[in-house]
C-alpha cells in the first residue's frame, strides 16, 4: 500500500478550496481571510458595511483571489440574499468561517434585555443559520477523505469569566459558551453529511472589538496571558489553515483555544484598577 503524503505543501495546501468568512473586512476575520487565501483558497467575505467589505477584498485581493459580499448575517433577508449570491458564483463551498460577531458591556444593574437579544441574534442563532443554509453548497463540496469544513469562532471568554474588562460582558460570555456547544452539536448532525464542525476560542488579538481593552488595560492582558502577550495574525491564521486543509480532516467537534493559556491561567491577575494603584 503506497504511503499518504505527508509533505507540507501537499497537507495544508487549498488550492481549488471556496471560503466564506462573515465579518471578514477586519479583526480575526481579516487575519483568517488573510491566512486561507495565501494558503492558496478563493475567499468571499461578509461585513455589514458595503465600503469597509470592499476596501478589505482589495487590501486582501493582494495575497489571492478575494470577493466581497457585503451584507449583514444577522438578518434574515440580507443573509439570504449573500447565499443567493454565493450560489450563483459557485457550485459548491468547501469551508465556512463563521466570524461575524458582536458585545455589549454594561453593569450589572443596568445590564439591558436588548443586549442579550441583540448578541446572541448575532453571535448564535446567525451563526446557526447561516451554516443550515449554506449545508447543501458546503455538502456539494465534500468528497471522501476530504470534508467540507465549517469553523465557528468562539471565545476564551466561553470557556472561563474574564475580569480584565472590569465592566459586565454577560451576554457575550454566554453567547460564546453557547457557540462552543452549538459546535459540538452541529458536528454530530452535519458529519455524515461529510462535513467537519470546529470552533476556535481565540484569546487577545488585535481588533476593534479589543482596542479600547488594549488602551487601558493591555498590561493586565499580557500578565493573564501564560505567554505574556496577546495573539498576532499567524497565530489565527494557522489554525484556521490547519482546520480547512487535509491537515485536520479527522478532526471534529474540537474547541481550540488560541490563547496564550489565558483561559487556564487561575493565577490571581490585577485589574485595571489595582494595575493603575500601584
Amino acid at each position: 500500500m503506497q504511503s499518504e503524503n505527508l509533505d507540507i505543501h501537499s497537507l495544508f495546501n487549498l488550492e481549488g478550496k471556496v471560503a466564506l468568512v462573515t465579518g471578514g473586512s477586519r479583526g480575526i476575520g481579516y487575519m483568517i481571510a488573510r491566512g486561507l487565501l495565501q494558503a492558496g483558497a478563493r475567499v468571499y467575505i461578509t461585513a455589514r458595511k458595503a465600503a469597509p467589505s470592499m476596501q478589505a477584498a482589495e487590501e486582501l485581493s493582494a495575497y489571492g483571489d478575494c470577493i466581497a459580499l457585503p451584507g449583514d448575517v444577522a438578518d434574515e433577508q440580507a443573509r439570504a440574499e449573500i447565499c443567493q449570491r454565493l450560489q450563483a458564483e459557485e457550485p459548491c463551498l468547501h469551508i465556512l468561517v463563521n466570524n461575524a460577531g458582536t458585545a455589549w458591556g454594561q453593569p450589572y444593574e443596568e445590564y439591558l434585555q436588548a443586549a442579550f437579544d441583540k448578541v446572541m441574534g448575532v453571535n448564535v442563532a446567525a451563526m446557526f443559520c447561516l451554516t443550515r443554509d449554506l449545508t447543501p453548497l458546503m455538502e456539494a463540496a465534500a468528497v471522501s477523505m476530504n470534508p467540507a469544513r465549517v469553523i465557528n469562532i468562539g471565545s476564551m471568554e466561553g470557556l472561563h469569566i474574564p475580569t480584565v474588562h472590569e465592566e459586565g460582558n454577560y451576554a457575550y460570555v454566554a453567547s460564546k459558551a453557547a457557540v462552543h456547544h452549538l459546535t459540538r452539536h452541529l458536528a454530530v448532525e452535519l458529519g455524515g453529511r461529510g462535513i467537519t464542525v470546529n470552533a476556535i476560542a481565540p484569546g487577545f488579538f488585535a481588533s476593534r472589538m479589543t482596542d479600547h481593552i488594549f488602551e487601558g488595560a493591555l498590561e493586565v492582558v499580557e500578565q493573564n496571558s501564560l505567554m505574556g502577550r496577546v495573539g498576532v495574525a499567524a497565530e489565527m491564521a494557522g489554525i484556521a489553515v490547519y482546520l480547512s486543509s487535509r491537515a485536520g480532516s479527522y478532526t471534529t467537534g474540537a474547541v481550540i483555544p488560541v490563547d496564550g493559556g489565558t483561559s487556564i491561567n487561575h493565577q490571581h491577575a490585577m485589574t485595571p484598577s489595582e494595575v493603575s494603584a500601584r
